[in-house]
């Protein structure tokens, strides 16, 4: 018998700033219920931050997380959205979303830079 871990989610959207080396991070969590709340506010983003070169995003949706996606949005492979979901994993959250939006300061930062 398998025995179904305690899931948690968030009450309501939050968000955080982080810079490295000129770029800019801006994350937001949002509470979803839904595939579609997450385009909605992925598109959202897109054309609040325009001039961001990437909008990451990682999710897990459902009672037991049944339903879970991340996307690197041009970043190198595995290198954004996958870390995103596997923190979402580790901290047993479902109904969240959760976006990191970079502003490209200049200069590379490598895969352990991201």
């Amino acid at each position: 018998m398998k025995i179904q871990e305690a899931l948690q989610t968030i009450l309501s959207e939050t968000s955080g700033v982080y810079a490295e080396k000129g770029s800019k991070f801006l994350s937001f969590a949002v509470p979803v219920t839904e595939e579609q709340a997450v385009k909605t506010r992925r598109e959202q983003l897109r054309k609040e931050h325009y001039k961001a070169v990437h909008v990451v995003v990682a999710y897990r949706l459902g009672e037991a997380a049944a339903m879970e996606y991340s996307s690197d949005d041009g970043e190198p492979s595995g290198s954004a959205g996958r870390p995103v979901l596997n923190e979402l994993k580790s901290r047993q959250l479902t109904n969240v979303a959760v976006f990191i939006v970079r502003y490209y300061g200049g200069k590379k930062l490598g895969v352990a830079g991201l």
